[in-house]
């Protein structure tokens, strides 16, 4: 895999990884008891977004270092996939 196709697949993961983590250690406005007027409770009570993209950064090092490690130190790649889950479909040898 190429430098960019492994910048891009971080650049994609990145995005899918921030949206699990945003929720993690979000305190609501109705949770502080301090509802801003104009705003709904379920609001963030302040900015979290440094904390969510170094978290969502870190697990995207960890997520693409076990996929480096998987294709360049197993030599497994998409196309090894149909080889490692077993066909279920066949009838048991006699």
């Amino acid at each position: 895999m190429s430098w960019v196709s492994f910048v891009a697949l971080f650049f994609a993961t990145w995005w899918v990884v921030l949206f699990a983590v945003l929720p993690f250690s979000m305190r609501t406005q109705d949770e502080d008891r301090d509802v801003t007027l104009g705003t709904v409770p379920s609001a963030p009570r302040g900015p979290h977004m440094l904390r969510a993209a170094l978290r969502t950064t870190i697990a995207t090092l960890v997520l693409m270092g076990m996929f480096y490690g998987i294709t360049r130190g197993l030599g497994l790649g998409i196309d090894d996939i149909p080889h490692i889950v077993p066909d279920f479909n066949q009838s048991p040898a006699h």
